[in-house]
């Protein structure tokens, strides 16, 4: 029977992170989970404070009663909840946007070195082990989930894939724990609920122990993915002048199919991510191989893709919320924070920068198209369609590099370029200040 003690083995490692989280969505799961290391706390006073985050995807109709639950459950728990909304990029797969969206917000509200706890178990592991087999999925694929992996600055911990659904529910049902059910779990339309509902009974009945051999199939598949990454070796990792991770196109496309859609799985599982199944990889390859020098071949891969441009292939950052069609007040000192940009901020100079007025403030807009840019000690404006491609910014940011303005004149293009202005000094003169633009380009989302 699942009791809180069976934690001890994964829990006691943890108890030195400043704290933990658990992703609450109000089902049983999460629910069991939140309950089990609140007892858990309780038993082991030197553990870290806990706190619960819950993702409202607004995909269902009850989607704010769920939200009333979970803030429900934590008050009689005592245990502080976050909530967070967001919104899920429409086409292609739901299921999958949704935990894009989800694992995005996660990773955005973990702090450094935290822990995040899911309450994924074994008919989960099951389950994604069919998905993925359905899909053509190799070694690494069949791998299944992780037992614990780094999720931006935090760790991502699964203590419950060890239980089976049959044994969560039970506890809950013990504890007289409420939880809420998701309607959704039960339309057959959906893949995952199809195997759950009509394929995994069937085998069940003929081979009752089938999800402790899947398991152990999972995790040979794991060990065999382990020794081939550690044959092949990570291929290195170079940048994009923004900063996007990739790797050179040449190791992709100079080796076979096989090795190429191997090396694109070690780089990424190196950096955590989880790879597209093997005929998405295939049809990227195929396409790199076979486009014109200038085409930029894209893989979508739920939270995040993969683009070629020039001589390598890129992780795109986090583009799932264009940039804001309204422009900002950027006083200095002050950030704005703009989803699928960054954080745009002035700050003081040490040497040269902008002078500005007391009270004058920048305008922080993005590209309409036709803008011009007179380069320092240059003749003559250029176009920014131009000076952009001339700096080899990749194609998904030039919408949304952010551009400053003073009144009506452009004085700086992001923090890649300053516009000819007589506001930019080498050296600040007696009390004024001088300002720089800082732009923290926003970061590539990961998901399971």
């Amino acid at each position: 029977m699942l009791h809180f003690a069976e934690l001890d083995s994964p829990l006691t490692g943890l108890v030195t992170a400043p704290h933990w989280y658990v992703g609450l969505s109000g089902g049983a799961d999460s629910t069991v989970l939140l309950h089990l290391l609140h007892n858990w706390r309780a038993a082991n006073p030197s553990a870290p404070g806990l706190s619960a985050i819950h993702i409202n995807h607004g995909m269902q109709p009850a989607a704010p009663d769920w939200e009333l639950h979970c803030a429900g459950l934590c008050h009689r728990l005592a245990i502080p909840l976050i909530s967070r909304t967001v919104a899920v990029p429409s086409g292609g797969s739901a299921e999958a946007a949704a935990r894009g969206a989800r694992y995005s917000a996660f990773e955005d509200l973990l702090p450094a070195d935290t822990v995040l706890f899911l309450g994924h178990h074994l008919d989960d592991q099951v389950e994604t082990f069919f998905l993925r087999l359905l899909r053509g999925a190799g070694v690494e694929g069949l791998a299944g989930m992780p037992r614990a992996r780094n999720l931006g600055q935090a760790q991502l911990v699964r203590p419950l894939l060890a239980y089976g659904r049959s044994e969560i529910e039970q506890y809950a049902a013990d504890h007289d724990l409420e939880y809420v059910r998701d309607p959704s779990n039960h339309d057959t339309a959906m893949d995952r609920n199809f195997l759950r509902e009509e394929v995994l009974p069937l085998l069940a009945k003929r081979w009752p122990a089938y999800r402790r051999s899947v398991t152990r199939a999972s995790e040979h598949m794991a060990t065999a993915s382990s020794t081939l990454a550690q044959n092949l070796g990570v291929p290195e990792t170079v940048y994009s002048e923004l900063g996007d991770p990739g790797l050179l196109l040449a190791q992709l496309v100079d080796a076979s199919e096989d090795i190429a859609a191997a090396l694109l799985r070690a780089w990424l599982r190196a950096a955590e991510y989880q790879a597209p199944d093997r005929a998405a990889v295939d049809e990227f390859l195929r396409q790199l191989r076979v486009t014109a020098v200038d085409g930029n071949p894209r893989l979508v891969c739920g939270s995040y893709g993969l683009q070629r441009y020039h001589d390598a292939v890129y992780r795109l950052p986090d583009l799932s919320a264009p940039p804001a069609a309204s422009s900002f007040a950027l006083a200095p000192g002050a950030s704005v924070k703009v989803p699928g940009v960054g954080t745009v901020s002035l700050v003081r100079s040490d040497g040269d920068g902008l002078r500005l007025m007391p009270e004058e403030q920048l305008t922080l807009s993005w590209r309409q198209g036709g803008e011009r840019c007179c380069l320092p000690g240059r003749a003559g404006s250029r176009s920014l369609k131009g000076l952009m491609q001339a700096w080899k910014v990749p194609p998904w940011w030039r919408g949304r590099v952010p551009l400053l303005y003073l009144g009506n004149e452009l004085v700086a293009v992001g923090d890649l370029g300053r516009c000819e202005s007589d506001r930019w000094q080498e050296v600040a003169q007696g009390s004024e200040s001088l300002w720089l633009v800082r732009w923290e380009r926003s970061a590539s989302a990961s998901s399971d």
